[in-house]
This record gives C-alpha cells, structure tokens and sequence, in this order.
C-alpha cells in the first residue's frame, strides 16, 4: 500500500442553485448575464475586475457581460458551447455559446488546473486534493457523471486520464510537489517517478505521449513507463508547457534563476518526446505563462514582450516568422494582473492587448490582423470554446 490514496467514487451530480452560491460568498450578488444575448458564434471570453465578457469569435461584439467578482480563470472544456471558470468557490460552468453563467458548480477550495483530453476534462482542486473527470459530451447535462479520485495529500496539482483510462496525477502536499503517479482505470497505481521536484503542469504530444514541468527538466510518460530529461542548466525550470496532437515535440517556457524575485525568460525549451532531448530557442523577447500556444500543424507559436507572435519550426528549433500584433510591453510583478495573452483556434489567433483594451483576431497563415475590438474593460484571462 503506498501513501497515494486509492479511493474512487463516481456520482451524479445535480444542479447546484445559485442560492447556495450565494450563502458561501456574503455579499456577492448572484452571476447574470447581459440580458437578450441570443446565440454567440464561435465564442471567446475575457476577464476583467468584476466579470467576464462574451465575445462573437468572427466579429468580436461583445455578447454578454456577466457580472462575477473575485479573480477568475477561464479554461475550454473541450466542446463548441462551455467554458470552466475557476472562481474564489470552486469550478462553474460558463454556457459561453449562450452567454450566460450556469449554476453548475463543482465547489472546493482553491480550484486550479483544468485538462481536456480524449473526450474528458479534468479539473483539480488544489486545497481539497480532488480530481473530478467529466465527459465533455454531458459537461453541462442536469444528469452528468463525475468520477472523482482523492490525492493522498492536498497541493497545487493536475491531473490527466489518457484514452485507455489511465490517469496522470502530480505527487504533493501544500509544502513540496515531487513527481508523478500512474494509475490504470481500476486506480491501482502502475508507476510512479518522484525526480521532479516542483512539478507544475501538462502537456500532450503525439500518440498521446504526456509530459510534466519540473525544476530540472521534465518527466514524459508513454506506455506505461516514466522517463526524466533533465535541463541544460542545474536549475532549469519548465512549468508551462504547450502540446499538439500533430507533433512529437512540447513547447515549454524555460527559467534559470531560482533566486529571481520575477524572472523575465527570453529562452523557451522544446522537448522531442520520441528521442527524449530537449532544445532551448532564444527568442531575443521574453514571455509569460500566457504567452503558449500552438497552431494547427503544430507550429510552436510563443507572444512576446516585444508585441510579436513567434512562430517556431519545433523540429528545425527555429523562429521561422514573427508576426507583430501589439506595442511592446512588460510582464508584471503579481501573475494575477493584466498582461497580454494568446488563445489559438484552428488558424485562427486571438492576442489580447490590455494596455489599450483591445483584443485582436489573427488569421496565421496569412500573418495579418483580421478584426480588432475596442473592450470596455481591461482584460485579463483570455480563452474560448475549442470544437
């Protein structure tokens, strides 16, 4: 028996009334959405203090404001309709099509990480240690499924269920992150590697290959078996990766400094998971954890400080093109303030410029700015539905 908790339950979950919302968070006033919103194409959505803003993804009108306070994260949930919102309270269900908030909650302390993959979406709870694995299909169905496994030990985690069944989930608790456990689809635990200290985030490769960020490098996991590649450098932090299904190769960000109060990076790693190397690329700009993205043949795509999406050959290792979208600007000192960020849809960009309140539309095959739209809010997260 090792100390990783086995427990796995699965349970219908039933809509959860905006009234309980309300008894756990005082004062706030219940979530609506702008009034008469009607259907939303191809919707992107962006935060701001206070709320969320629907976007129509061809023209970028926006569609609905809907009032949330707090600080909230927006992630795809992997079909053409919903978002998840991580909120002060837990995970909700954005109906983004529709513009409006749901009351679909899944509560819990200090939501974080959300993963889409193979028809799933799993969301992790970082102060609970709760992972809930949804279908996409039934994400927002009244009767949906929720499997839900417990971590030995609450800390700020992901967790991923590959095709097959298994799940990659991050070893933890609230003082260390160490590695990373495999179960089968029974949850009995297949292997486990814990050379990977500070583990932070996922990606998925080719031939459902996944690898995970560590301060030393990176572990990949590919049937059934765990492999470390370590840094370049003794300290070479990888804790923001980006996958494609079209190549073997992850982009990841790349920091050296462990000392650093706030490292600007200038270099992003590019790990081959077939051959197990991994290269940096200088890009001559730095970046944040919002600047990572692919493109639809799996171009490396990394928005820099110097206004510019960087396309990158991951196999050549090499800016290929860059394309400038906004004036230059800096990252800063806090993570949860405004800076810009890049969310990738098809051959279509969407670059957010909080700066000037704008929020451009790409297309990248062309490189040039198709539509962009004058917000009445200084944005932050930026995402949008992905089918």
């Amino acid at each position: 028996m090792t100390s990783w908790s086995r427990k796995w339950t699965t349970a219908v979950v039933s809509t959860v009334a905006s009234t309980l919302v309300l008894a756990g968070c005082g004062a706030e006033k219940a979530p609506q959405a702008a009034s008469g919103t009607g259907a939303v194409a191809e919707p992107v959505a962006v935060t701001y203090d206070g709320g969320i803003h629907v976007l129509d993804g061809k023209t970028l009108e926006v569609k609905a404001d809907i009032k949330l306070a707090g600080f909230n994260r927006l992630n795809p949930v992997g079909d053409d309709k919903h978002l998840m919102v991580s909120t002060s309270n837990g995970f909700r269900v954005l109906d983004a099509a529709a513009g409006k908030l749901t009351d679909i909650e899944f509560p819990g302390a200090e939501p974080g990480h959300v993963v889409r993959h193979a028809g799933r979406t799993v969301l992790f709870t970082d102060g609970t240690g709760e992972v809930r694995i949804l279908d996409q299909a039934t994400v927002a169905s009244a009767e949906r499924k929720v499997e839900t496994y417990k971590t030995a030990e609450p800390h700020h985690g992901v967790a991923i269920e590959l095709a097959n069944g298994e799940l990659v989930v991050t070893l933890g608790n609230k003082d260390k992150r160490v590695g990373i456990a495999v179960l089968d689809k029974n949850r009995k635990e297949i292997t486990r590697n814990e050379d990977c200290p500070g583990v932070h985030g996922e990606a998925t490769a080719k031939d459902e290959v996944v690898v995970i960020g560590c301060q030393n490098g990176v572990l990949i996991y590919r049937n059934g078996a765990i492999t470390k590649v370590n840094s370049p450098t003794a300290y070479g932090r990888i804790g923001n990766q980006a996958g494609s299904d079209h190549s073997p190769i992850v982009l990841g960000d790349y920091k050296q400094d462990p000392d650093a109060e706030l490292e600007r990076p200038t270099q992003i790693s590019l790990i081959d998971t077939t051959t197990g190397t991994l290269k940096l690329v200088d890009l001559g700009a730095s970046y944040t954890f919002r600047s990572l993205a692919r493109g639809p043949q799996g171009e490396a795509l990394v928005l820099g400080t110097d206004g510019k999406i960087h396309v990158i050959d991951p196999v050549k290792a090499e800016v290929t093109r860059t394309i400038p979208v906004t004036d230059t600007w800096q990252e800063p000192l806090e993570w949860q303030q405004p800076r810009p960020a890049i969310f990738v849809r098809g051959g279509t960009v969407y670059v957010s410029d909080p700066n000037k309140q704008k929020l451009h539309r790409i297309d990248l095959a062309a490189g040039t700015i198709t539509a962009t739209a004058s917000l009445p809010q200084k944005q932050n997260e930026l995402s949008g539905v992905t089918a």
